[in-house]
């Protein structure tokens, strides 16, 4: 994972993880200097928060997905990044990232844009729920095929 633009650069939870996760294996890191000494305690740190995060479940190609499906909506960086990092999953969380959300989205877009966000880049709750749905699935069909004779 590269960074462009080193003076200005806004990142997601996913790239700043993908970051942490190098310096912690030492790529792409020179031999931390004395001002460093707590750099391994506070990248360790960090993981392990980003990692309970919506990030963590994330795919470049997903976000990739997100970012050019997003476009229409006349949305800032800042709004997109939101979006991304905090996958929402209800109308009141988007009115709470998008600024003037009232005047600036209908209630279709709202909808739209959640299932956009669950589409493209699902949180651990969406995993965790196709999970169960899947399992109960199998269950369902397991019950089928259980046949047993009552009269024997």
């Amino acid at each position: 994972m590269e960074v462009k633009s080193k003076n200005h650069a806004m990142l997601s939870n996913y790239e700043v993880l993908g970051l942490l996760k190098d310096i912690q294996a030492g790529r792409g890191q020179k031999k931390p200097n004395k001002f460093q000494t707590n750099l391994a305690t506070i990248t360790y740190e960090t993981i392990k928060c980003l990692e309970n995060w919506p990030c963590a479940h994330h795919t470049p190609s997903g976000l990739s997905a997100a970012m050019k499906a997003l476009a229409p909506y006349g949305l800032t960086a800042a709004e997109k990044l939101q979006l991304i990092n905090l996958c929402p999953s209800s109308a009141v969380e988007i009115q709470l990232i998008v600024e003037e959300s009232e005047e600036r989205l209908s209630e279709t877009q709202i909808e739209e844009l959640l299932d956009l966000l669950a589409t493209h880049i699902p949180g651990p709750d969406t995993q965790n729920e196709q999970a169960e749905e899947e399992e109960e699935e199998e269950e369902d069909q397991g019950d089928a095929y259980d046949v047993t004779d009552a009269s024997a």
